[in-house]
């Protein structure tokens, strides 16, 4: 039985994994790395500051996530992909009320994310997996 996800290591574990499986991704990994050139000894960190805070209310996160992916040449079908991907990889770790929240989560920001961007509308439309 997979435990559930409980402190900072978790999280660690969690976003390390994920973006492992983002860098493979055929859709997801030319985003990040071939337009957006992420320097991922930076970015890892900040998002283990952003999904503890996220998670369990730290405050570590200082930022605006949003601004910084309204550049990125993405739709609909890379949000999908992103929200498989991080659902598959906490599932794949871990089960139990924290999970499901951190899972919740991440979808709801998708979701205001693609709303932002233009690419759902405010009412009715959810993330198609």
């Amino acid at each position: 039985m997979k435990e559930d996800i409980r402190d900072e290591q978790d999280i660690k574990l969690l976003v390390d994994s994920f973006y492992a499986k983002v860098n493979e991704d055929d859709l997801l990994g030319p985003v990040f790395n071939g337009f957006a050139k992420v320097n991922w000894e930076h970015h890892l960190p900040i998002m283990y500051s952003f999904w503890s805070s996220v998670l369990f209310g730290t405050m570590a996160y200082k930022g605006q996530p949003f601004p910084k992916h309204m550049r990125l040449p993405v739709d609909r079908q890379h949000f999908a992909r992103w929200i498989v991907l991080f659902t598959e990889t906490a599932d794949e770790l871990f089960e139990g009320d924290k999970t499901k929240e951190l899972k919740q989560k991440a979808t709801s920001i998708a979701q205001v994310f693609q709303m932002k961007m233009g690419l759902i509308g405010i009412i009715g439309k959810e993330v198609t997996l």
